[in-house]
């Protein structure tokens, strides 16, 4: 099953457009697990298992795993996620961006060690450090557009015959880079007005939309922007306020995840339809 197709039945069956991020911080680890050498794969194997039925995608951040040297656990999380939730998209946030084979060897890491389904990448060198990862069909290429960071503006409000630069790049997504039918866009939930700008170009292309939770965005806003005809379209992704959940009375950081995850879900699902 490729990218889109997996995605698509994971909107359904879930009944949900939350995709859950993996960023573990050690510092920010529940106690028992402090010093423990596989803590790591604990934390994000008990994140997992307690959002799985609530999460469209899960998307690891390779950054959080590199810093560490903690390419291995991240290897083991997602041969986790493969084996016991098939039927969730893995989704690797990279942001790669580079040209020719130094892009397939990114590929490569992505879709091969890794196994994702889909890879975050950086528009700005251009196809050439896209097409690569196309040489992988089945597998999705979520490109960078308009970022929730408040530098994004730098580049991507620059005009480019009288629009910005983010419009430009979605549409050249949309009508030229999308071979495969297999590309996704990453928008800022920080972005309402942008997002459906950016959904009138592309058509039912999927977004990734980072800025909900520990970033502000205004979850209804989102929704409304980005939403497709049938009340899909997107994977809202939430990291930091899913996993340092603050626990209530008899929670365990597991089941704090997985009320806060399922309120989000559930906010996100108030605003879908209508």
């Amino acid at each position: 099953m490729n990218f889109i197709n997996k995605l698509s039945a994971a909107w359904a069956s879930n009944d949900s457009l939350l995709c859950v991020g993996l960023d573990p911080d050690l510092a920010r680890l529940p106690a028992h697990l402090q010093g423990q050498p596989d803590a790591i794969v604990q934390f994000c194997r008990a994140i997992i298992d307690a959002t799985a039925d609530l999460a469209c995608a899960f998307k690891p951040q390779i950054a959080y795993f590199a810093a560490l040297g903690a390419e291995d656990q991240l290897e083991e999380i997602c041969a986790y996620l493969r084996a016991t939730y098939p039927h969730i998209p893995l989704v690797l946030d990279a942001k790669r961006g580079d040209i020719g084979v130094t892009a397939h060897q990114y590929a490569r890491e992505a879709f091969e060690r890794y196994g994702a389904d889909a890879v975050t990448v950086s528009p700005y060198m251009g196809f050439d450090s896209v097409e690569p990862y196309m040489e992988w069909p089945d597998r999705g290429v979520i490109v960078l557009c308009r970022t929730s960071n408040a530098g994004g503006s730098d580049l991507q409000f620059l005009d480019v015959a009288g629009r910005p630069l983010y419009q430009h790049v979605a549409q050249l997504v949309a009508e030229k880079w999308n071979r495969n039918g297999q590309c996704a866009l990453v928008v800022g939930a920080t972005f309402p007005d942008e997002i459906a700008q950016v959904r009138k170009l592309i058509g039912d292309m999927p977004l990734l939309i980072p800025g909900v939770g520990a970033q502000g965005g205004d979850v209804e806003a989102t929704v409304k922007a980005g939403r497709t005809a049938d009340g899909a379209g997107m994977m809202i992704n939430s990291s930091r306020a899913i996993l340092y959940a603050t626990p209530q009375e008899g929670e365990d950081f597991a089941a704090a995840a997985r009320r806060v995850a399922r309120e989000t879900r559930d906010a996100i699902n108030a605003h879908r339809h209508g």
